[in-house]
């Protein structure tokens, strides 16, 4: 059982004031798309506890500042969002009640979410991301390893076998025994960057290392090739923001 309201504070704006039967002391949030909530007991009082967060006002500046920050560097999704893979198209429904449920099927990546959470809660945000990367993963074996063995026949190259993976860090890697490893966020790439990576992986099945060999192989196969990797070095290869 809970009892709230908002209280404005000089320097900090609108305050969210919650009593809980859960709490133990007064605890000070302070988090993205939700703003700052104070949550404490219900024998304090809602004066005490506003004098707890005025105490700490320092603290809450810094936390809003980072805050800030990440907010500006998220991508937010709501239902005026268009947004597309290659191939899929985010569809975001609310729903009566129930859990978050996300389907990639039909070219489409289904969203449905209770009316009651917030379209911005980064449950939801979490649960479109997933989505999102899922229908990446779709295409991405759809793409690439097609795409890799017509480039190694044209080029005369030889692999043992093309990996799809949700990497952290990299486009792409090439083992000690040939197989390639292909990020699923190459999709979100042009053609060109896409084949710059393939390429770049086929040449480590020649030379290991990024040596004056290896360069001067890929440029032979991919020309201005070291223009095209800082291109690439533009984009991030994490997932999605």
């Amino acid at each position: 059982m809970t009892s709230s309201k908002i209280i404005h504070i000089d320097g900090i704006g609108e305050v969210l004031f919650k009593k809980s039967r859960r709490a133990r002391k007064i605890n000070i949030s302070v988090k993205p798309f939700e703003g700052i909530a104070v949550s404490f007991p219900y024998y304090v009082s809602y004066k005490v506890a506003e004098e707890v967060a005025v105490s700490k006002i320092n603290w809450i500046k810094k936390s809003i500042d980072k805050i800030k920050n990440y907010e500006n560097k998220k991508v937010l999704y709501d239902e005026s969002t268009e947004f597309t893979t290659r191939t899929h198209k985010l569809e975001l429904r609310r729903k009566l009640r129930g859990d978050i449920s996300v389907v990639v099927k039909n070219r489409s990546i289904f969203v449905k979410y209770p009316s009651d959470i917030d379209v911005h809660s980064e449950l939801v945000q979490n649960s479109i991301k997933f989505g999102i990367e899922r229908a990446l993963r779709i295409e991405a074996k759809e793409y690439l390893p097609n795409r890799v063995d017509s480039l190694a026949k044209e080029f005369g190259f030889s692999y043992t076998r093309v990996y799809c993976k949700n990497l952290k860090s990299r486009w792409g890697s090439c083992s000690i025994r040939n197989n390639i490893n292909l990020n699923i966020h190459l999709m979100r790439l042009t053609d060109e960057l896409i084949d710059y990576v393939i390429l770049h992986e086929l040449c480590h099945t020649v030379h290991k290392n990024h040596s004056k060999r290896f360069w001067d192989k890929l440029e032979s196969v991919f020309s201005g090739s070291r223009s095209v990797d800082k291109k690439l070095r533009e984009f991030s290869a994490r997932t999605i923001s």
